[in-house]
């Protein structure tokens, strides 16, 4: 046999040989699989709870390139295929025209992924650098304008229901903001009616708690886009709130379950906002009441005649 031959047939036994440990190699580990399955799990919940998709829905998932919107759509892909409802998935994201903005990355991969997408040209990185004073925090004014491009396309489009990457550490550090900042006691609905009253949003991340969606894109090596226009700015509210409750979670373990917990257990009579309670109407709830019990006794004592 020549020496030719004998290498070629090494070549072909050494490919041989890889690949079942290329194979291996591109299967998730049995770590990542467990969690992947955690995340389905939470997030076919938080569907199921709040009644998110539906048979026939058009489900525009919001793609903006980081570790949450890449693990809202992987997921969403995942229970597509195995959901008892038929429903459409469009992946969208906004290229705001950013210097340096790679924008080949998210057509590239999803190509890759073989996912329908679209892609929305919008400058309003310009409008935002142009209007917002340096210094000022520009995440107002862009997420604004950005809500805008994407409601439009929507409306365009026939989308049922725009499905945001919000997880829950971002519901409960809103409510943190609302609180010390806003004076009011709001976070975020996993599921809304748009202001306009002509978008369904929802937020099927809302019972995952974002250190989870960081090892998970890690684990799948999602090509994240970081954001250079305002996610850069450390002088953020949000920042400060993050940084709270990550030494509470420290200290006291849990706490920030413990607070999402509590949005979805809400005892209005126990708050102070008389446009939702009728604190005028009590006294004539007591006199309601005791009739009812006089009513109650004179029964049992006719009862206790018969």
């Amino acid at each position: 046999m020549s020496s030719g031959t004998e290498a070629r047939l090494s070549g072909q036994v050494a490919d041989l040989e890889a690949a079942p440990r290329q194979e291996a190699a591109r299967r998730p580990s049995r770590t990542l699989q467990r969690l992947q399955a955690r995340l389905r799990g939470a997030v076919g919940k938080a569907i199921a709870d709040y009644r998110m998709i539906a048979a026939g829905d058009r489900v525009m998932v919001c793609l903006s390139g980081g570790k949450d919107s890449y693990t809202l759509l992987d997921i969403l892909l995942s229970l597509k295929r195995s959901a008892p409802v038929r429903f459409e998935l469009l992946a969208v994201n906004l290229d705001q025209k950013q210097p340096g903005f790679p924008a080949h990355v998210l057509p590239t991969y999803l190509r890759e992924q073989g996912v329908p997408f679209h892609i929305i040209e919008q400058d309003t990185h310009s409008v935002v650098k142009r209007v917002i004073p340096p210094g000022r925090t520009m995440c107002g004014l862009c997420s604004r304008l950005r809500r805008g491009a994407l409601y439009r396309f929507a409306t365009e489009q026939g989308i049922t229901k725009i499905a945001l990457g919000h997880h829950r550490d971002d519901i409960v550090e809103t409510l943190f903001l609302n609180l010390f900042f806003g004076g009011r006691l709001k976070a975020m609905a996993p599921k809304l009616l748009s202001e306009d009253a002509r978008h369904v949003i929802i937020r099927p991340l809302a019972y995952v708690p974002e250190h989870d969606i960081a090892r998970y894109a890690r684990g799948r090596g999602f090509p994240i886009i970081p954001c250079k226009l305002c996610g850069s700015q450390e002088n953020l509210q949000r920042v400060a709130i993050k940084k709270m409750l990550a030494v509470w979670e420290r200290e006291f373990p849990g706490r920030t379950e413990s607070i999402f917990s509590a949005l979805r257990h809400i005892e209005l009579e126990a708050l102070a906002d008389p446009r939702h309670v009728d604190f005028a109407g009590i006294e004539a709830r007591v006199a309601s009441s005791m009739s009812a019990q006089e009513e109650v006794e004179l029964d049992a004592r006719v009862d206790s005649l018969a």
